[in-house]
């Protein structure tokens, strides 16, 4: 109902009813729902191929919380009591299909009208209940671009050490949705101004005191903004060198003593990220790094290209090249480096990336030991191809037996 009133077209869609768990089954069918979650009044209704799945939830009132984040145990009520245990007045509305009515117990329409993002009743009791929600007021303030309430921004500040309690898949998941929509730049902005960002990113978020953090972060929190398909792996690339960054102002701090790539693999790993997010995060942050070096001082372009293509060739180079011009645009790299990365990425797949010259088996043909011997003959014959030294098979095999004579 929200996004609707907002004039978006919704994700996704959710059904409260009257009918209890039971009653849904049966009109459903039970091949066609799962009970997981019976016991708090969910029934999930499996759609045709291809259409999605539809939670069907009984209107109820939750008991009290135990663990951060479930209810002891629920008694199923009406919708205005329904409606009291949801967590932002903006998510508290209900429309009923067929009288064509908004139903609104909350406050709800006039907060959307105002641009506000406010705990329904008392915040800390909503954030106490489930602490995942003091990141989804982040990420609803800021990707709607309202303002976050200011009795609901104090619980976040207070309760935010809490949010450690969390999972850290339920933690990952917030911030995929945070840095993949818009208001991403605000987003990261109040993590740091709430205090979640220190707890859920204390190797990056800097002590709140410091103007010198603050800038990085905020340079940090433009950049990702920048990116155009952005991404977990990047944000946190993007943090940890920008916000992370080693500064003389902030000598003692221990996570600027730590290797950058040290310090995305912990993060990664606490937050139990894929093995594909891990991956990617690390080496955005190592292409970054490299390439820079490389462009001094006389910009890339003028580096060797057996340097340069390991990392253009990856697949994974657009996703650079988008990272690079956001950094450009923030003038952390220069618009020349950008501009030259991106369009080595337009260049014929076989110049861009050229079929080895010789494989093991055709080295130890010629008399090169198995092992590894091969394999860095392999790597000195592919830099010399790269760069245009050598061209042939032939010519590889004559360099070989010239270098070792075989």
């Amino acid at each position: 109902m929200r996004d609707e009133l907002l004039g978006r077209t919704p994700a996704d869609y959710d059904v409260a009813t009257s009918a209890k768990p039971d009653d849904v089954r049966e009109l459903f069918g039970r091949r066609r729902t799962l009970a997981v979650g019976a016991a708090f009044g969910v029934i999930t209704v499996v759609g045709r191929r291809g259409a999605g799945h539809v939670e069907v939830t009984t209107f109820r009132t939750d008991a009290a919380y135990t663990d951060g984040r479930h209810p002891a145990g629920v008694r199923f009520s009406t919708p205005q009591e329904d409606a009291q245990r949801r967590d932002f007045t903006i998510n508290g509305l209900f429309f009923d299909p067929l009288a064509g009515k908004v139903h609104d117990y909350v406050g709800g329409q006039a907060d959307l009208e105002k641009g506000v993002v406010r705990a329904i009743g008392v915040a800390s009791q909503r954030f106490a209940e489930d602490h995942l929600r003091m990141l989804r007021a982040i990420r609803f303030t800021a990707g709607f671009g309202f303002a976050l309430e200011a009795e609901t921004r104090a619980a976040v500040e207070r309760m935010a050490p809490r949010v450690t309690g969390v999972s850290p898949e339920r933690i990952a998941a917030e911030l995929r949705l945070m840095v993949a929509r818009r208001g991403r730049a605000a987003a990261l902005q109040l993590l740091l101004d709430t205090g979640l960002a220190a707890e859920i990113l204390p190797e990056v978020a800097m002590p709140k005191g410091l103007p010198v953090a603050r800038d990085r972060w905020r340079l940090a929190a433009s950049v990702v903004a920048a990116i155009d398909e952005p991404a977990l792996p990047a944000a946190l690339a993007t943090l940890v060198d920008v916000a992370g960054g080693q500064h003389a102002a902030v000598p003692d701090a221990a996570f600027h003593r730590r290797p950058r790539r040290a310090t995305i693999a912990t993060i990664c790993s606490r937050l139990r990220l894929s093995n594909d997010e891990t991956t990617t995060a690390d080496w955005l942050l190592a292409a970054v790094r490299r390439l820079e070096a490389l462009a001094a001082p006389a910009g890339v372009a003028a580096a060797a290209w057996s340097d340069l293509q390991p990392w253009l060739a990856d697949p994974r180079g657009r996703e650079l090249a988008d990272l690079l011009r956001a950094r450009a645009d923030n003038g952390l790299e220069t618009a020349e480096t950008a501009a030259w990365v991106t369009a080595q990425l337009e260049r014929p797949q076989d110049e861009l990336d050229p079929p080895p010259l010789l494989s093991g088996h055709e080295l130890m043909a010629v008399g090169v030991a198995k092992g590894r011997e091969i394999g860095r003959w392999l790597a000195a014959i592919r830099c010399r191809q790269l760069d245009g030294e050598l061209a042939s098979k032939e010519d590889a095999i004559a360099w070989v037996m010239h270098q070792s004579r075989l």
